[in-house]
């Protein structure tokens, strides 16, 4: 369904009755990144509420430059959008940009979160001190930088170093046709150009605060990941304030939700109901 917020309106899947399980997607997907995970979390009593994030999919894309994608734009939609819905606590499971957005959510409303799931993406932190094979697998957010060069070039000859980049995603060419669109490409990765500019990812002062102790917190890195090192994850822990469990899931690349449904699903029902 469509839902209508002040300053966007975004594409939301809900379903299913008891707890709520927010389910935030990252770069370049939309909610149908969860479709194997929403069927279990509802059959085993949860309510999921999945939203496509503005900028992506089939929802708004704003004007007003990379600033309109920041992640605190984000928070301030998926607040609205929990407030439109009678959400008051909620577990908070994202993959990808969709973690960066969720740890953010889990400092603003800490009282409201029941827990905290990361998939791939752990805390700025330990992914900025993850050494060098981090920032070597991390390049593509140097040329996301580059407005108009970065489209030009993900998009040329049918998007193919797009496709290339999406190799491993089981559904690489279904999340590249909406990117087709007229500024869809560039809302897609303003995402980057708001929340990681040089200046984050190279400046003197990059940490950040650890997650609040009142959040339990889950971190799940696939062994296949192309873009994040195992350290970025297993070493989040040194970041969060209160109780932390890691998972490794074998077998899976960054998008272990589609390569491995059944193993996240049963590490997300284990967690959830612990909490």
């Amino acid at each position: 369904m469509r839902v209508e917020l002040s300053g966007v309106t975004l594409d939301v899947e809900v379903s299913g009755e008891g707890p709520v399980v927010l389910l935030v997607h990252g770069f370049p997907d939309s909610h149908h990144l969860w479709r194997h995970q929403v069927p279990a979390l509802t059959s085993a009593g949860f309510r999921c509420v999945a939203p496509t994030l503005r900028g992506f999919g089939a929802s708004d894309r704003p004007e007003g430059g990379p600033e309109a994608y920041h992640p605190a734009k984000h928070v301030g939609d998926l607040l609205e959008l929990l407030a439109r819905l009678d959400v008051d606590r909620f577990h908070l499971v994202g993959h990808d940009w969709g973690s960066g957005v969720a740890q953010g959510l889990a400092h603003a409303v800490t009282d409201r979160v029941r827990s905290l799931t990361l998939l791939s993406v752990g805390h700025l932190t330990a992914n900025l001190e993850a050494g060098w094979e981090q920032r070597q697998r991390s390049w593509y957010m140097l040329l996301f930088q580059l407005a108009g060069v970065a489209e030009d070039w993900l998009a040329r000859n049918d998007f193919a170093q797009l496709r290339e980049m999406l190799a491993e995603h089981p559904d690489a060419e279904s999340v590249i046709e909406p990117l087709r669109a007229p500024g869809a490409l560039t809302a897609a990765l303003n995402i980057y150009r708001a929340g990681l500019p040089p200046e984050v990812l190279f400046g003197a002062d990059r940490s950040a605060p650890p997650l609040p102790e009142a959040v339990p917190v889950l971190g799940v890195w696939s062994a296949g990941d192309r873009f994040l090192t195992e350290r970025s994850m297993s070493r989040t822990g040194e970041h969060v304030a209160g109780d932390w469990r890691y998972e490794r899931v074998e077998d899976a690349g960054h998008w272990l939700q589609l390569d491995r449904p059944e193993k996240v699903n049963e590490l997300l029902l284990s967690f959830l109901k612990e909490n």
